[in-house]
């Protein structure tokens, strides 16, 4: 009997940290314990490595086995250690060896020895491929999400048996190999698409330009006027993920335990809609150790909260931090977690409770106090961070009965990447990916205006009353307007339409 060690990882936010598991071995009353700061779903493990090592044809040490979790002051979670405290077991034990082998174990054990799906297999392997280690042990379910770290040697393993004949050299486990990452996306794949959307062209075109700049949306209009299906559709016309964007958002739903066993990559744009019954951490991330919420589960993609106000005020007022700085913090005892928000949000309300205030069709039966105490539930701050304004109408019925089909989202999508690939030129070798992350010294450099949009900006400024804040809101809607245009000058027209989608009487 002797000490043994066994490298495994950690996940803490989005980023893996490495784990040292120590297992000795000493004579005395047999024992099994393990420290450094595990939590529940560790502790059991001692039951499933016991199980599985005997299933599995090894003979479990009756003595006083310890197992060490370094560096003990990172809160271990999840049963991703089973597999490393086996074979640190069967290594100290002396019934295999790693000849030297520098490799990194990750997986759950049943009691059969089978392994099973672990979280969070992506952030670990880009861990390994970091400190230089090049070789992994996934289950073979997770293989092919392993095998998204170029250069990496991923051995899929099915059971704690066929490992054992490995080590030992009885067996061999053929390395995972993919011919490459498929990126094709067709418009075709989304569930919706904008030719089926009837009317609302001007709703349609601001769509376009939120898809083409990045930025955040808010329609208001009776129920039933289309405002959802125009959310759901957006993403059709929204650009394809680079392969960078697709392994962050891929990290993010593997660490989350949200990524489909048969697609290990995400290439689609993500859409999110949460009930406005979720709760804080649910909607933000959190939780007593940190997760992603559903703006984070949302990056690179949309974000659609229907009914707005009817979401928790804590839960809307925290959206205000990562609609400017594109991150969310969460802080709690053990530390201090970061994860990303770089979404697009497109939010719906109705005007009021009924929904019908200011409709062709129907009467509002709202009082007047019900309305201001329905609008108020939205703050001021929270609303100028929200760049186009729309009111949805109701469709007419000649629009609704008509057989013609709308512009298809494939030849959205084709002006959207144009104005795309224009401010990726414009933004090469800053960390800036559209035109709704400019901050104002980037406003100032990017943002020309010609006379005559001057004229019309200071006009707005005054009878407006905006804000600061809003007052660069405008520019950098103008300036995707001009985008799409394919014009280097913002002229008065591109001005004129992002002036129309500020909201009336707010600044």
């Amino acid at each position: 009997m002797m000490l043994a060690k066994a490298l495994s990882c950690a996940v803490v936010g989005l980023e893996g940290a490495l784990v040292e598991v120590e297992v000795d071995i000493a004579p005395g009353m047999p024992a099994f314990s393990i420290v450094g700061l595990p939590d529940a779903a560790v502790q059991e493990s001692k039951e499933r490595v016991r199980a599985a090592i005997r299933n599995s044809g090894g003979q479990f040490p009756i003595k006083r086995i310890t197992v060490n979790l370094a560096p003990a002051d990172i809160k271990k979670e999840g049963p991703a250690y089973d597999l490393p405290i086996a074979v640190g077991i069967l290594l100290a034990s002396e019934q295999t060896s790693l000849n030297g082998r520098r490799a990194l174990f990750l997986g759950e054990l049943s009691l059969d020895g089978a392994l099973r799906h672990t979280a969070g297999i992506l952030p670990m392997v880009a861990l390994a491929q970091e400190r230089g280690i090049s070789t992994v042990f996934v289950p073979s379910v997770d293989a092919a999400e392993a095998a998204l770290v170029e250069g990496m040697t991923i051995l899929p393993v099915q059971t704690l048996s066929e490992l054992i004949h490995f080590l030992n050299g009885a067996l061999p486990i053929i390395p995972y190999k993919t011919d490459g990452l498929a990126f094709e996306v067709g418009a075709e794949d989304y569930p919706l698409d904008m030719l089926n959307v009837k009317g609302q062209e001007h709703a349609k075109r601001a769509l376009e330009v939120a898809a083409s700049g990045g930025h955040n949306v808010l329609m208001s209009g009776a129920p039933g006027t289309g405002k959802t299906m125009l959310a759901r559709a957006t993403p059709s016309i929204m650009p394809r993920l680079t392969p960078g964007e697709a392994l962050e958002v891929t990290k993010i739903y593997s660490v989350a335990g949200m990524l489909p066993t048969d697609r290990p990559l995400i290439t689609q744009r993500p859409f999110r809609s949460p009930h406005h019954t979720i709760s804080h951490a649910g909607l933000v991330g959190g939780g007593r150790f940190p997760r992603p919420g559903e703006i984070s589960l949302s990056h690179r993609g949309v974000l659609f909260l229907d009914e707005l106000p009817e979401f928790p005020p804590n839960g809307l007022e925290a959206l205000r931090q990562p609609l400017e700085d594109k991150i969310v913090t969460i802080s709690r005892a053990q530390g201090t977690v970061t994860f990303p928000a770089n979404f697009m949000l497109i939010a719906a309300l109705n005007p009021c409770p009924c929904g019908y205030l200011g409709d062709s069709m129907r009467e509002c039966t709202c009082s007047q106090n019900m309305i201001s105490r329905y609008q108020k539930r939205l703050s001021g701050p929270l609303l100028d961070r929200i760049d186009i304004h729309l009111e949805v109408p109701r469709v007419a019925y000649e629009k609704l009965t008509d057989d013609r089909l709308g512009e298809p989202s494939s030849a959205v999508r084709a002006r959207v990447e144009a104005a795309r690939a224009v401010q990726r030129r414009r933004f090469e070798g800053t960390r800036l990916v559209c035109n709704a992350e400019m901050a104002p010294a980037e406003v100032r450099q990017h943002c020309k205006v010609d006379g005559v949009g001057q004229s019309l900006l200071k006009a707005a400024m005054s009878q407006l009353h905006l804000s600061a804040r809003a007052f660069h809101r405008i520019l950098k809607l103008a300036r995707t307007i001009a985008d799409l245009d394919g014009m280097e000058m913002i002229e008065a027209r591109h001005v004129a339409e992002a002036i129309q989608y500020r909201p009336r009487g707010r600044g």
